[in-house]
């Protein structure tokens, strides 16, 4: 089994910054990718940000240029550095990840809650 650890959300005004981070441990063999989801209410789950371990990243076009994720390889850790925040990007934020434990599965977090607001 794969463990999910979610942390950083909160309440920011907007133009603010946060930062979440996602750790993974249990039985892997190894990590294909890790990101993040976020889902509004009464919307779909969407990508936010996703790496591979092969290095590419890439964002959704709503966060490019203010959103960064990063990863460490040795902590089983990413993190996405969120600046310049701005209403629309509340939600509650999901740590994914797909890995090798037994076989290739995906893994989701609890989810955090982000909330921009003044």
């Amino acid at each position: 089994q794969v463990q999910l650890v979610e942390s950083g959300g909160g309440l920011v005004q907007p133009g603010g910054s946060l930062r979440l981070s996602c750790a993974a441990s249990g039985s892997i063999f190894a990590i294909n990718a890790m990101g993040w989801y976020r889902q509004a209410p009464g919307k779909r789950r969407e990508l936010v940000a996703r790496i591979t371990t092969a290095g590419d990243t890439n964002y959704a076009d709503s966060v490019k240029g203010r959103f960064t994720l990063s990863g460490d390889n040795a902590k089983n850790t990413v993190y996405l550095q969120m600046n310049s925040l701005k209403p629309e990007d509340t939600a509650v934020y999901y740590c994914n990840v797909v890995a090798v434990t037994n076989r290739l599965n995906v893994y989701w977090g609890q989810g955090t809650q982000v909330t921009v607001s003044s």
